[in-house]
């Protein structure tokens, strides 16, 4: 598996599932985002921790290195495949491991939703929104000095916000036009891997 990328999808509980309409959603989220710090280290990628954002509704969620290595097509192909909407998690701009990576998928959103204007399916289908990031801690914590934890309630405050504005941002949206009709007998968990390379992180 590609460590700068991997698709993982969210199922909620049961009760919520059969409550909720049935909504397409993807997640972009940065992978260095709301989770404990950490040291450099040679022994490899560790496995990462996904904050819970609790969704109501099934989710292809998809981790990244940085969301500053997100390209146009990676966001449109996930609207083509008939997503209702896309979120960009991304870490606080002053915070981000690649420096300027949050600041560049900002101003990609900017640019994205200027070209869904254009072609009708609305700007507002694209959410961009900011979790803790973690390079300043990573990097006190390699140098020996001591990190404070993030209080898991405001982790909880903040990821109960994001699911929050995604469902009232759904109720203002109509379903994507560009959906698939579903196929008997497909299976709506399958979801493809998105590559994102070194260079990918170019203005």
């Amino acid at each position: 598996m590609n460590p700068d990328a991997a698709t993982i999808s969210v199922q909620p509980p049961d009760a919520l599932h059969q409550a909720s309409p049935r909504r397409a959603i993807t997640v972009f989220l940065c992978a260095n985002c709301a989770r404990p710090a950490r040291a450099a280290t040679s022994a490899g990628y560790p496995r990462p921790d996904v904050p819970d954002f609790g969704w109501p509704f099934p989710v292809r969620q998809t981790l990244v290195s940085c969301t500053g290595r997100l390209q146009p097509e990676h966001v449109l192909k996930a609207f083509e495949s008939g997503s209702d909407a896309v979120c960009m998690v991304a870490c606080q701009e002053d915070d981000c491991h690649y420096v300027e990576g949050s600041k560049r998928c900002a101003r990609r959103a900017a640019y994205l939703r200027s070209i869904l204007d254009e072609i009708g399916l609305g700007g507002q289908r694209l959410l961009l929104f900011h979790l803790p990031g973690t390079a300043a801690e990573d990097m006190a914590l390699g140098s020996g000095r001591a990190v404070e934890a993030l209080a898991p309630g405001v982790l909880d405050a903040q990821t109960a916000a994001i699911r929050g504005q995604v469902i009232e941002s759904l109720r203002a949206l109509p379903p994507n036009p560009l959906r698939p009709a579903p196929m008997a007998g497909a299976n709506e968990n399958v979801h493809q891997e998105v590559e994102v390379g070194d260079d990918d992180n170019e203005e």
